[in-house]
């Protein structure tokens, strides 16, 4: 396989990791992250009154249930990791440098998901879209014009490695 020497270590633990069903390592990178196996239940006060961010309202003070953020973020844990976001392309759809993107590889790709690619050896997120001559095409989210979105052809090197289904940060 033929990949840039930038992304061997990435790649080559992206595979590692997938090749072994127990995911072993919790940590498969500095930028990519699988959930630990044994997942510790944390569940939080979820409230049933929704909060403005403008002017301050008052609160209802009952509580609706108790929320796992696993459960909320996590739809199939063996085939759930985490990446870490580097880059701008996709701000106008919420991802920010240094947000944690959740990626399942359980889903099925289809058109419209923001989906982990690898294309020609170097991993992107992008929004995933079919031109009209049935090529896939990975769209980015940023208002700016600066990125261009990717057109899949034939000569390329292509793989979707997931569909992202969630993202956190911290403040």
């Amino acid at each position: 396989m033929r990949i840039p020497q930038s992304q061997q270590t990435v790649v080559k633990n992206f595979i590692q990791v997938y090749k072994s069903q127990t995911f072993q390592s919790e940590k498969i990178t500095d930028t990519m992250s699988r959930p630990s196996q044994q997942l510790r239940i944390h569940a939080y006060p979820l409230f049933s009154s929704k909060v403005a961010a403008g002017f301050p309202s008052p609160a209802d003070e009952y509580m609706e249930k108790r929320l796992d953020p696993n459960d909320f973020l996590i739809d199939n844990q063996d085939a759930t990791f985490f990446v870490t976001i580097e880059g701008h392309s996709m701000i106008d759809a919420g991802l920010l440098p240094g947000d944690k993107v959740v990626v399942d590889r359980s889903k099925q790709p289809q058109k419209n998901h923001i989906v982990l690619a690898v294309v020609n050896g170097e991993f992107t997120i992008k929004r995933l879209s079919i031109s009209r001559d049935g090529l896939a095409v990975l769209l980015p989210e940023n208002h700016l014009g600066t990125y261009q979105p990717i057109v899949i052809n034939e000569d390329m090197q292509f793989e979707i490695w997931g569909v992202v289904t969630g993202s956190f940060r911290r403040f």
